[in-house]
């Protein structure tokens, strides 16, 4: 791939135009927003110049309602020699684009499974797709050197690519990416009315559950309208298991010892089934799931003492495999929590007490 046309100047278009420059590729930025697409442009995501003739990809990263409409624009002025999508939803885009009776051999549908709570080209990250999948579905009139002009967009970005059925995507990402927002939402829409004392209270845990519901509602909309019943479905089932654990809870403040027995083993079930479901999240880089343990160590709030932390575990010769940082509430320091594996624990925590660090073993 030589040149390559993205259109729509969004996060997920400027990383992936930034990833392409940064591998010497030409780009070409559209957006119905001229401001965002010179934005796009002056971070060096590519030109807003058009391209002399067909370039080898157009990338549409529009929203999924979006789509058909785009790729016929692109394909009735002959803008590239092979499309794809970046759209988080692809059942319903594919539909429309057979519909319209658009050439399907030179498109592909395809899914970046990457994101932040922030939108905009001013969000974007030449290495966003790093070591993530990348969902691709072709069918069966996509011919090979679309496939293959994919393939190549998904390398050269860095990312895995996964080949999956439209329809399975869909029902994949309600599950694992677009139920999961809602959730997030409707638990941090629990604190807009909370007493102030509460919300002072937040620690990790509420902050872990909530950081997506920062994202913006008007792309989720987009989003959630391209596969609102695959997702109502997810929904439907977590409001069964809430119900039961609901009644469960109750159980738990009854008189009798056998309700209460029974609430017991209702939470127990629950909680059991999410470590099995959570046991199941892959690892770094796509690998099995890997158990890390984790070293607590107390930080000052002061400038550089987070990359000095980071510089005595390296030179200890332990890798940091993910890492959290907690303020404390009202103190001029945080808590960093430092998941290791777990033969490295008792020699990293020995090491930074010998250097003056607050440690906790956990």
């Amino acid at each position: 791939m030589r040149t390559a046309a993205v259109i729509g100047t969004g996060l997920i278009g400027t990383s992936a135009a930034l990833a392409l420059t940064r591998r010497g590729i030409s780009v070409h930025l559209e957006d119905a927003d001229q401001d965002a697409a010179r934005t796009a442009a002056s971070l060096g995501a590519g030109t807003t110049e058009p391209a002399d003739g067909p370039v080898d990809l157009a990338v549409i990263a529009v929203p999924p309602a979006l789509v058909g409409k785009v790729l016929a624009d692109c394909q009735r002025r002959g803008l590239a020699r092979c499309y794809t999508d970046v759209a988080s939803v692809k059942a319903g885009p594919r539909g429309e684009i057979t519909a319209l009776g658009l050439d399907t051999a030179r498109y592909i549908g395809s899914h970046p499974m990457a994101g932040r709570e922030r939108s905009g080209p001013l969000a974007a990250t030449a290495d966003l797709f790093e070591g993530r999948p990348w969902v691709l579905t072709p069918t069966a009139d996509t011919d090979t050197e679309t496939l293959n002009a994919a393939l190549e967009l998904v390398a050269l970005c860095g990312a895995m690519p996964i080949v999956m059925d439209a329809a399975d995507h869909d029902r994949a990402v309600a599950l694992v990416s677009h139920a999961p927002q809602l959730l997030s939402s409707l638990v941090a829409a629990r604190l807009e009315h909370a007493e102030e004392t509460a919300v002072r209270l937040s620690g990790q845990g509420v902050r872990d559950v909530t950081r997506i519901a920062a994202s913006n509602p008007a792309m989720w909309i987009d989003i959630l309208s391209a596969n609102a019943g695959v997702v109502a479905d997810v929904l439907d089932d977590l409001a069964a298991d809430l119900a039961d654990t609901v009644t469960a809870l109750r159980a738990l403040q009854a008189a009798d010892e056998g309700q209460r027995r029974a609430g017991a083993a209702g939470i127990e079930a629950v909680m059991r089934r999410g470590n099995t479901g959570q046991a199941r999240i892959p690892g770094k880089h796509g690998a099995p799931p890997t158990r890390y343990e984790t070293v607590t160590v107390v930080l000052g709030d002061q400038p550089g003492e987070l990359g000095r932390l980071f510089g005595e575990v390296g030179a200890l010769g332990v890798n940091i495999e993910d890492v959290t940082i907690e303020h404390s509430t009202g103190q001029q320091v945080g808590h960093v929590q430092l998941a290791v594996a777990p033969t490295s624990v008792r020699a990293l925590a020995a090491g930074l007490r010998e250097r003056g660090w607050g440690v906790r073993e956990q």
